[in-house]
């Protein structure tokens, strides 16, 4: 079962999107902090991230800056799902290292397929590598 680390902190946003996640099969983890997140990465780590943008501690592009300099994390897909839709916001969140931006509001029936999508690319990645 795949693990998705949810980072946000508004609580109805992590439940929607946990329960969502939950009832497509994936095993998942949250987060309300960056500072969290970045704990929870190095207990144990997530096939794929959800980070917010605007976080309390430390903010969302902070965190996938983070999680991209790192040796254990670089690889682990990072999905964007922010309230923050203005196009310097999606560049620069793609320069830091983000796989996809999702917008709220968002369809939870496509947040799921996108997941799986980026799920189904790391697989593929990862099986070309062992050949």
């Amino acid at each position: 079962m795949e693990r998705v680390l949810i980072v946000d902190d508004d609580p109805d946003i992590l439940r929607l999107v946990s329960y969502n996640l939950t009832q497509a099969g994936f095993d998942v983890a949250t987060a309300a902090t960056g500072r969290k997140a970045l704990e929870s990465v190095q207990k144990r780590q997530p096939d794929l991230i959800i980070l917010d943008l605007m976080l309390p501690d430390i903010d969302g592009m902070e965190v996938c800056r983070t999680l991209r300099q790192r040796d254990d994390s670089r690889r682990i897909p990072i999905v964007m799902l922010t309230a923050r839709s203005e196009e310097i916001d999606r560049v620069i969140g793609f320069e830091l290292g983000a796989d996809d931006y999702v917008e709220e509001p968002f369809d939870a029936g496509e947040l799921v397929a996108r997941l799986r999508s980026l799920m189904r690319r790391r697989k593929l990645s990862a099986d070309r590598v062992h050949i």
